[in-house]
């Protein structure tokens, strides 16, 4: 067996591992490539900005876990779309919060403001209630208690696919339950 000396041993020492002005430095070089990155992401210079700052902060607190000889380019270029992805995130969910502030300025201090807006119809609810047990249950907890998928499953006591799967069926049953009772509707003479 042949074993490698140590003069061939490419491993950082520790102090090649822990020296951040090498690191520091070499951020620096990464700065136009990255924002050129962002600012095709974005679209908007202001926020191009903002997101190459929030890169090299996170790069920075997170400079532990970089590993020296590795990829520099390829670590800031994955924090920069993390970094990204979760800024959009955080502006949908601050849009659908200003969406529901809209429609009611109090729904944020009333838990059940929401639930009672989405309130079922009778011809919907007497469909809900009329799916077979199994299906009922997993389209009640999704559909109607918005829990997610994985919730549900720990909550029926089943695996994450049979919760997709019966999801799946009792909505198809629920839209066959009810297209009888569309078509009766669209029967309807149209008021004159």
């Amino acid at each position: 067996m042949i074993s490698a000396s140590p003069a061939h041993d490419f491993r950082p020492t520790d102090s090649a591992r822990r020296d951040p002005t090498e690191l520091r430095a070499r951020l620096a070089a990464h700065w136009p490539d990255l924002y050129h990155r962002a600012l095709r992401l974005a679209r908007n210079d202001a926020v191009a900005q903002d997101v190459l700052q929030d890169t090299f902060e996170r790069a920075l607190r997170f400079e532990g876990q970089y590993e020296p000889g590795s990829n520099l380019r390829a670590w800031l270029q994955r924090i920069l779309l993390s970094v990204f992805v979760t800024r959009c995130r955080r502006a949908r969910r601050e849009r659908r919060a200003l969406e529901h502030l809209t429609n009611d300025p109090c729904s944020w201090t009333l838990p059940d403001a929401l639930a009672t807006s989405q309130a079922l119809s009778p011809a919907v609810a007497r469909a809900v209630e009329s799916l077979p047990d199994p299906f009922r249950r997993a389209v009640e907890l999704v559909d109607l208690a918005d829990v997610s998928y994985r919730d549900a499953a720990s909550a029926l006591g089943i695996p994450l696919g049979t919760v997709m799967s019966r999801l799946h069926r009792g909505r198809r049953m629920l839209a066959e339950a009810l297209r009888p009772a569309t078509r009766r509707e669209s029967d309807l003479p149209e008021a004159a």
